[in-house]
Order: structure tokens, then sequence, then C-alpha cells
């Protein structure tokens, strides 16, 4: 059993661009309606809307959906800026943000907008320092902050948000990111490593069920004082709502070039019929503590059932 204490299901969708067909209000609207909790993006520069105006259009388009990234890149905007801008959404959207937050991983982004690609230390060592200027720039009254990466002079961010503040999410996929997830994140994401900068085999690798009990057991040693305070995420790459489980798997598995047991095991995988998928997360959730399940938006129909089962509860 998780030491983490179990938090209610909820659910995400991660998006990056208008549906085939559709619209990006209407598939916002029927997250909203199939009771999908939170809308998320990723922050690249690849081919996906822009995440900040893209997340307030999914805003001002449902009432009770959440939004938030999956996560902003610390170096892509200064602290203060994306700060303002969160707080801004908050107002906006009557305090429905999250603030997800990660030190960066995908060198290519870097590369492409000419950027400099520091090492993972350092970066993260401005995720760090990043996190607190959000937080001093949302707090109450004007705040001072003087770090290696960022220096703030009696700076007084308006508007504040409704929320005070906003949740925050930190995912990592290696100790230190993990550990400082584990101490400062209301939401903890589980994440494969991704140290090379890129996704290749060895990504893989950090996406077994062993791998992931260890992550597990970095956040419940780092945050062994906050535990309750803790709502364990992950974001499963390998979903398919079937009843041929293992046929599915078979199939799946030299196609993305993933092994037969990493499938069937792996919490980043959710393969069965809804029933069985429904056993999984109940399961996985008294095993690890994984009670935030965010899927991607080509499964947005198929999984609602899952979520109609287990939302709330």
């Amino acid at each position: 059993m998780s030491p983490i204490p179990p938090h209610p299901f909820r659910f995400g969708v991660q998006l990056t661009s208008a549906p085939p067909g559709g619209s990006w209000a209407d598939q916002a609207r029927k997250m909203e309606d199939l009771g999908y909790a939170v809308a998320t993006m990723p922050d690249h520069f690849t081919d996906q809307y822009a995440p900040m105006p893209a997340l307030q259009a999914v805003l001002d388009a449902t009432t009770t959906l959440r939004a938030g990234a999956l996560v902003f890149d610390n170096d892509y905007k200064h602290p203060v800026v994306l700060a303002k801008e969160l707080a801004t959404m908050d107002v906006l959207s009557e305090g429905r943000v999250e603030i997800g937050l990660g030190a960066g991983w995908m060198i290519a982004d870097y590369e492409q907008a000419g950027m400099p690609y520091d090492r993972a230390g350092v970066r993260i060592d401005r995720l760090i320092e990043g996190l607190a200027v959000i937080r001093g720039a949302m707090a109450e009254g004007p705040f001072s902050f003087e770090g290696t990466h960022y220096r703030i002079a009696d700076y007084d961010g308006t508007p504040k948000p409704v929320q005070s503040p906003p949740p925050v999410l930190i995912g990592g996929g290696g100790p230190r990111v993990l550990s400082f997830a584990a101490r400062e994140a209301d939401i903890v994401g589980i994440n494969a490593s991704l140290h090379a900068g890129r996704i290749g085999p060895d990504v893989v690798d950090t996406m077994t069920a062993a791998a992931v009990a260890d992550k597990v057991a970095i956040v419940v040693e780092a945050g062994a004082h906050r535990l309750d305070g803790i709502e364990l995420n992950i974001r499963t790459f390998f979903v398919s709502v079937t009843d041929d489980r293992q046929g599915t798997i078979e199939t799946m598995s030299p196609t993305i070039g993933v092994q037969v047991s990493t499938l069937e095991d792996s919490p980043f995988a959710l393969i069965g019929s809804t029933e069985h998928i429904v056993e999984q997360l109940l399961e996985r959730r008294e095993r690890y503590g994984f009670s935030y399940i965010i899927v991607g938006s080509e499964v947005i129909e198929a999984f609602a059932p899952v979520v109609a089962a287990l939302a709330g509860k």
C-alpha cells in the first residue's frame, strides 16, 4: 500500500490542437461534459498551439474545466512574465488555473530557437529559483529575490490570482526534480527520465513498473513530512479501451518499440476493457498513490466510461 494517502480520482486530457473537423472550443466543452477535470498542453515549439492563448480559450469555453500546461518550460519565459500571465488567466477564469512547471528537456526546441541548452543541473537550478519567483509575484505585497539566475527588486505582481496561489504541478523523472517536487509541489508528476533531451529506446526503460516504483519511493522519502498534501499524477501514453487486451498489447508492442511485459505492467499504459482499466487504476492508486490521470486527446470519448466510473471517488 502506498504511504501517500489516496486522493479522489480526477482525469485530464493532454491537448495540442483542434481535432480534425472540429473546433478547439467544442473539444473543451466535450471534455467538460464527459467529466474530465483538467485540460493540459505541452510547451514545445513543435506542431502545436501556443499553450497560453489556447488554454485561455479552453477556460473561456467552459465553466468548470481547469487548465494548465504539462508543463511550462521555465527557460522559455521569465518567471515574472509567466506569473503575471497565469495570474491573469486565474482571474479571468474565476480560479481554474493550475501551474505546471518544468526545467525543460527537449533539446530540439533549444536548438531550433537558438537558445542555450545548459546542463541539467543548471536548468534545474533555474526551475527552483523560477518557482520561488512565481510564488513571490503571486503573493500579497511587493517582494525581492536575489538568486544566481533571477534578481527581483521590490516587485508587486498584479493582478493577484483568485486562488492563493493556484496549485503547482512539477513533474520529474530523476531524483533531484522528484525530490524538489515532493518538497514544494501540490501535484507531483511521475515522468519517464528524459536526460538525453530526446525520445529514444532508453526512455522506455524508465517507464517500467519497477522504475515507477523507484520514482515514487523518492517522492515518499523526500516528502515524508507532507505526504497528505501531495497529489500524485501520471500522464499515460499507451491507452486503448478494448475487449482484446492481449491482442492489442501484442500488436502495439512492436509498433511502438515497447516490450509486451512493459505494456502489461507499466503505469504509463492503460489497455483493456473499461472494467479492467478501472481495476488497474484502483490497484495503482493503492500501490503507488496515483489519483490524477492524464490521457491523450485521441481517447477522449473512448476513455469517458472510465472517467464516469471513477471521477471524484
